[in-house]
């Protein structure tokens, strides 16, 4: 059997055409993309053998050097979600990198922009092929670091010097948790290997007061990292950056919070502090997140704040304990994401097209009332074809209703043509339904729920289902009464976002002021003075 430690060849190949100097390559733009475009092709090809390799010989942990007795050990994880998360990374990161050589034509700086790519490329690899918690937060760090240089890539652009200001404080108070939360990890359990904590957890009678602290820190800095209300505005504020960048971070670099929680599940699953933190933040992010998105005329910003949503959405199922889901989550979204973005100017054409359609009447409560029952009769059903059930998977109780809702606007509107529109669109229902339950099955076999621990989880159930039922109720109060005193009064908030950014800007200018980019934007730019008065309102 190949070892595991192959998986670091992904990385590697990463951060080595990164370093190439300008010399190797004849200081030619076109050789250094090139060479970009070739190193990129083959950690694609590394996942697809990763696939090979555990079907045929099943999850491995590879160890390359150990340090001193519960020390650093440098190891790879090989398992069902290295796999998933490697093949994901490494194929997006080879198509941004493609759409990016004609984004950037006659561009200056492209190859900065090459080298800070790679390397956030590289760290994100290593983040997901590591078994030791210290490599992961470094990586983690690392990465957030190399997309700070690929935000701040138009060095003129005052509201894009703000929104990376404020990403990189918000990235180091999210830092201070998370290594303190390994900190306190590694003195109660004495390793730092992920496989490790995990069986710890698994076997411990009695989680120790420091764990359970520590689970508490790694969910508060996942929320900070995960840009979860009111943490929020520098992902809303990036789109000043290239749209290959908004790419990737709304596809790949933000989900590497679900993806830190999914790989320490067997701890997690177990804190129920932590579980509470995921499940409240989640669900008041995925709710306010939706109402705002619906406010938004910019296509950039709407998907945006849908990511914010989505995130959100993320955060509370890990909370709830369905991780398999919350992976199944993290490749759907991350897929839909990068096609968005590399693909928004054709999303502005069409969004422009639908608004010159005339509006469609509004209806009765009857009707979304009878949808819903529609969607829950739809997913009842395709649970039991599927055999997925509560018994196995308890999650459900909150994700069923979720689902079941979400179907009831494309029920709804089936009900307003003839038999061709029911068709399409009751059968475009039902097959996304389908595909959901027979997904989540998959992904069921592959990665076993972990036996819920905690005495409140029907607790935490019940308040997801009862918020995502309110918010169903107000989306239907308002689509039957769109002038009515409700979303009249609604609307101005959600159009501000519930001001929470403006709130939390000020207080980050306060603890630092963003001297440093205003100095960045007057160092060549006395011909700018509209954009320097714009930056100092903004302060």
């Amino acid at each position: 059997m190949v070892s595991p430690a192959v998986l670091l060849l992904a990385p590697l190949l990463y951060a080595l055409a990164a370093l190439v100097p300008d010399r190797l390559v004849g200081g030619s733009l076109r050789r250094r993309w090139r060479l970009a475009l070739r190193v990129a092709s083959v950690p694609p090809v590394v996942a697809l053998g990763a696939a090979v390799m555990l079907a045929a010989h099943g999850p491995a942990v590879g160890h390359l050097a150990s340090g001193a007795a519960g020390g650093l050990h440098l190891s790879t994880r090989l398992d069902v979600t290295t796999v998933v998360m490697l093949c994901l990374v490494t194929s997006i990161a080879a198509l941004i990198l493609r759409f990016s050589r004609r984004y950037l034509d006659g561009e200056a700086g492209q190859a900065r922009y090459v080298r800070w790519l790679l390397a956030t490329m590289a760290a994100a690899s290593l983040l997901v092929v590591t078994n030791d918690l210290l490599v992961l937060a470094v990586a983690w760090l690392a990465s957030s670091v190399a997309l700070h240089q690929l935000l701040t890539f138009y060095d003129t652009r005052p509201q894009a010097l703000i929104a990376a200001h404020k990403k990189f404080l918000f990235g180091r108070v999210a830092d201070v948790a998370i290594f303190a939360a390994i900190a306190l990890l590694w003195r109660a359990t004495g390793t730092l290997e992920i496989d490790a904590i995990d069986a710890w957890a698994t076997a411990a009678a009695v989680i120790p007061g420091s764990v359970k602290l520590a689970g508490l820190l790694l969910a508060a800095g996942v929320v900070v990292r995960a840009a979860q209300l009111p943490f929020h505005g520098w992902l809303i504020q990036v789109m000043e950056a290239p749209t290959p960048v908004s790419a990737l971070l709304h596809a790949g670099i933000v989900n590497i919070g679900g993806f830190v929680l999914i790989r320490l599940s067997g701890l997690m699953v177990l804190l129920d502090g932590a579980q509470w933190l995921l499940v409240m933040v989640g669900t008041v992010t995925a709710l306010l997140a939706a109402l705002v998105m619906t406010t938004r005329v910019s296509i950039k910003v709407a998907l945006a704040w849908s990511t914010c949503a989505q995130m959100g959405f993320m955060l509370l199922e890990c909370g709830l304990g369905a991780y398999g889901l919350a992976l199944l989550h993290l490749v759907a979204h991350s897929l839909y994401k990068a096609h968005a973005f590399l693909s928004s100017g054709r999303a502005v054409e069409e969004q422009s097209l639908r608004r010159m359609t005339p509006a469609a009447a509004s209806d009765s409560p009857v009707r979304w009332a009878l949808a819903a029952a529609g969607g829950f009769a739809v997913v009842a059903t395709l649970g039991l074809a599927f055999g997925i059930g509560v018994r196995s998977d308890p999650a459900l109780l909150a994700m069923a209703p979720i689902v079941a809702l979400a179907l009831a606007p494309l029920l709804r509107r089936a009900a307003e043509g003839g038999a061709a529109r029911a068709l399409r669109l009751g059968g475009g229902a039902i097959t996304l339904a389908a595909l959901y339950a027979g997904w989540h099955a998959l992904v069921g076999r592959l990665m076993p729920a972990a036996p819920g621990a905690s005495s409140s989880e029907l607790l935490r159930i019940g308040f997801v289902a009862v918020a995502f039922v309110l918010l169903y109720a107000l989306q239907v109060a308002i689509a039957t009464r769109p002038t009515g005193r409700l979303a009249r009064t609604l609307y101005p908030a959600c159009f501000a976002g519930f001001y929470l950014d403006e709130m939390m800007t000020r207080l980050t200018f306060k603890i630092w002021p963003p001297r440093a980019a205003v100095a960045a934007v007057a160092a060549g730019a006395s011909n700018r003075a509209p954009a320097l008065s714009a930056l100092g309102r903004a302060v």
